[in-house]
């Protein structure tokens, strides 16, 4: 996260390592708590990333729409990454109501894609690159792993019934009762 800051001559210092000092108006690659943090204290302002254009996120929209087995390569974080930028940084973003718009409709998008894909879902099994995001593996997360219980019960019913057996089955101790001397 770049970010142009007025804390002149002050040096973080962080598990991540230092950031510092800061000279005004040169922008400075910084984390993204450090940034944000920066610019609550009205100490910096925050220059999106690149992927965050109004160009890039249109072409982005657009590619998304065209492939229905594909996602777009995005930053893992991406929801969480454009609403802290919206929350604390809206007025260092150009064009701000379009940027949010097309994340909007990309996010859109690509959850229609995710249904459409698990309802899609057959007895045959296979891998693909997806470059979903951290959110969208989440809301899927539940879904799947429940899916693949179900299989798996149904596949190997005997096995499941043993192991349930063993997982609620206390270890035997010899019961001996109060020690009396």
């Amino acid at each position: 996260m770049s970010s142009q800051s007025d804390t002149h001559g002050a040096v973080f210092s962080a598990a991540e390592g230092d950031f510092g000092p800061f000279q005004p108006q040169i922008p400075t690659q910084v984390p993204m708590w450090l940034a944000v943090a920066l610019k609550k204290r009205g100490k910096c302002s925050i220059r999106a990333p690149d992927w965050m254009s109004v160009e890039n996120l249109t072409k982005v929209l657009e590619a998304e729409r065209d492939s229905s087995s594909s996602f777009e390569a995005l930053p893992f974080h991406y929801v969480e990454i454009s609403r802290l930028l919206f929350d604390h940084a809206r007025d260092d973003i150009s064009e701000v109501y379009m940027v949010r718009s097309l994340i909007e409709d990309i996010k859109d998008v690509r959850f229609h894609k995710i249904g459409t894909g698990l309802e899609k879902l057959s007895s045959r099994t296979y891998a693909m690159k997806l470059n979903l995001s951290a959110m969208e593996v989440n809301v899927i997360r539940p879904f799947v792993t429940g899916s693949l219980e179900t299989f798996y019960e149904l596949t190997a019913p005997d096995i499941i019934q043993e192991s349930e057996r063993q997982e609620y089955r206390r270890p035997q101790t010899a019961d001996r009762g109060p020690r009396v001397d």
